[in-house]
Parts: C-alpha cells; sequence; structure tokens
C-alpha cells in the first residue's frame, strides 16, 4: 500500500494525524502530508500501518488522502 494526501483539497482538520501518527503530520502550512516519504506517496508502507491509514482515508472529511496498490507517479 502507498499513501500521499492531496493538498489541494486538504483543510488541515487534524484527523489522520490523529488517527495514524505514524504516518501523517503537517507541513509548515499546517497541511497533512505522509511522512514517510515527504507525500510523494513513492515509499510502501509497511504492513502494520495499512489498518491506521485505511482508518485515516476513511475518516478524511475531504477525501484528501489517497491510497494505491502502486507507487504514485
Amino acid at each position: 500500500m502507498y499513501s500521499k494526501v492531496d493538498k489541494e483539497t486538504c483543510i488541515a482538520c487534524g484527523s489522520c494525524g490523529a488517527i495514524a501518527p505514524d504516518v501523517f503530520d503537517y507541513d509548515s502550512e499546517g497541511l497533512a502530508e505522509n511522512i514517510l516519504d515527504n507525500n510523494t506517496g513513492t515509499v510502501e508502507l509497511p504492513g502494520h500501518l495499512h489498518d491506521s491509514v485505511q482508518d485515516a482515508l476513511d475518516g478524511c472529511p475531504t477525501d484528501s488522502i489517497k491510497i494505491s496498490d502502486k507507487p504514485f507517479k
């Protein structure tokens, strides 16, 4: 699983960082990002984080969290 945040639609609500703090944190503008790969979506997430990332995706009010089975380009 790969993940990144669409910063164009993120409203910095804090949900993803609360649900999956090992994956999501906030940049200098307060927008969420995947801290494991600088929000590129190119580093595979460790298996033990999949459930929390899925929960963060499900809880994102703007659908800004993206996941994929393949790296994002």
